[in-house]
């Protein structure tokens, strides 16, 4: 088993500086070849594997990843988080990185620009896009390595992706075909890309099956359990056949307030969600959605950093937004009723 020892106590041992032990191991800087054979030796005897401090110093490197983190994110989508988070361990344990968790909001990135100004880390993963991105334009005026997990219109980002507009075109699609026509979409917050990328899939699935887009029974920005339920009134009056929430935090509220309403699911209406976590799980009936691959998520983007910190990117800036798994659940709540 190797020793836990360190610079400081092979420094010691040795009776030179820290800054001659960290050249030695990194190659750089002039040593003579007495001395630097004498410290070789002495790591050799000693089993000393340098930890990422050590090579932290050696390479002007800190072994840290940041991963920047919304503030205002809800109890629903802490297991999006969760999950991607632990695919991003995966690749940052082989690969000797730590990581740091730091919290942002859309308007404040105190705790990332305090971060970076004390160079705590190598890189950055964002875990969420914005349309309009304060994080992701500090970071690229900083000229910091970074990966989003999520994508951004700005070309010059290092973005990794589900492919949320094919997926979400898909599932949309598929309902239109099974003669659900007055399909209602509750969106979340404009203001992620994510939203965008949802609602396009939505808008062009209609497109593609000839079916007029009803702009009415479109809402965009529930974020708020009293006014899903005031969508709800609104769309029960128009005589919508079904439903589709763009998450499964929205589709959580809208389960609740229909069943305290008592109107049946699929019998009276139907529901899908354009996101599936755990939470959707239980329900019953079994809610027909849309499941991705957080970790996954968490792994390509982790990866791609990790490649434009080592330098061995081709391209960098690639985008392979469409190359990560996906999976179509149709179930109960969206199947036809005998008549």
């Amino acid at each position: 088993m190797s020793k836990k020892i360190t610079i400081d106590n092979i420094a010691a041992a040795m009776g030179v500086s820290k800054t001659t032990v960290s050249r030695t191991i990194s190659g750089k800087g002039r040593i003579s070849a007495k001395t630097r054979d004498r410290i070789l030796s002495y790591i050799a005897e000693n089993n000393y594997n340098p930890h990422a401090l050590a090579k932290g110093l050696a390479n002007s490197k800190t072994y840290n990843i940041a991963i920047v983190i919304p503030e205002e994110y809800n109890l629903v989508e802490l297991p999006f988080f969760q999950k991607s988070l632990m695919g991003i361990l995966e690749i940052t344990e082989d690969a000797d990185y730590d990581i740091l968790l730091v919290m942002v909001k859309p308007n404040d990135i105190t705790q990332l620009i305090k971060v970076i100004t004390n160079n705590k880390v190598d890189g950055v993963i964002l875990a969420r896009t914005y349309q309009k991105d304060m994080a992701a334009e500090y970071l690229l005026e900083q000229k910091i390595p970074f990966v989003s997990m999520g994508s951004s219109n700005n070309e010059l980002i290092a973005q990794v992706d589900n492919d949320h507009q094919t997926a979400c075109y898909e599932l949309t699609s598929l309902l239109l075909s099974q003669d659900i026509k007055r399909l209602a979409l509750i969106g979340g917050d404009e203001s992620h890309v994510v939203t965008e990328n949802r609602y396009r899939g939505y808008v062009r699935a209609h497109q593609t099956n000839i079916i007029p887009l009803d702009q009415d029974i479109i809402y965009l920005n529930a974020l708020y359990p009293a006014y899903i339920q005031r969508i709800c009134d609104d769309l029960l009056k128009s005589r919508i056949d079904g439903i589709i929430c763009m998450d499964d935090s929205i589709c959580t509220i809208l389960l609740s307030y229909l069943k305290s309403k008592k109107i049946l699911i699929p019998e009276d209406i139907k529901i899908a969600s354009f996101y599936h976590s755990a939470i959707l799980d239980h329900n019953i009936p079994s809610i027909t959605s849309i499941k991705f691959d957080e970790a996954e998520l968490g792994r390509a983007a982790c990866c791609k950093l990790l490649d434009i910190l080592n330098e061995s990117a081709k391209t960098p800036m690639e985008k392979p937004v469409g190359q990560l798994r996906y999976e179509i659940i149709i179930r109960e709540s969206t199947t036809k009723t005998s008549s």
